[in-house]
């Protein structure tokens, strides 16, 4: 935390060096990462493998994407307890992706966040 720089200075505190780095990481963070704008998810796959991009839920795969990609989420449906986003990136239609690997900001019109992804992220 914060501790006091000489016994001349008194009442003047000095950073730690971990604190010094903790902002500086964040605010490194914060100008490389735009906030999501609304309606606007991420994709989070914590296996770190590119999202399968289906033409159906569990249909052939069509194409991949990284983790980071942002995407548009068109539609929603179940099957059985699981969740499948119809998506798109930049206006263009993609297909269909496995929703637990989406993270989508709370509020707005965006979908809640997937199923066991942490509330804290966004």
């Amino acid at each position: 935390m914060m501790r006091a720089a000489s016994s001349s200075h008194a009442g003047v505190y000095a950073m730690t060096p971990f604190l010094r780095a903790a902002i500086a990481a964040a605010m490194l963070a914060a100008a490389v990462t735009p906030a999501l704008a609304a309606g606007e998810c991420v994709v989070d796959d914590p296996t770190g493998t590119p999202l399968n991009v289906r033409s159906a839920p569990n249909g052939p795969i069509l194409t991949t994407l990284r983790n980071g990609t942002r995407l548009e989420v068109i539609e929603e449906t179940r099957i059985g307890a699981k969740r499948w986003l119809f998506v798109s990136r930049g206006g263009e239609r993609l297909g269909w992706v496995f929703g637990a690997y989406v993270v989508c900001p709370k509020g707005g019109d965006a979908p809640d966040l997937a199923p066991g992804q942490p509330a804290s992220r966004f």
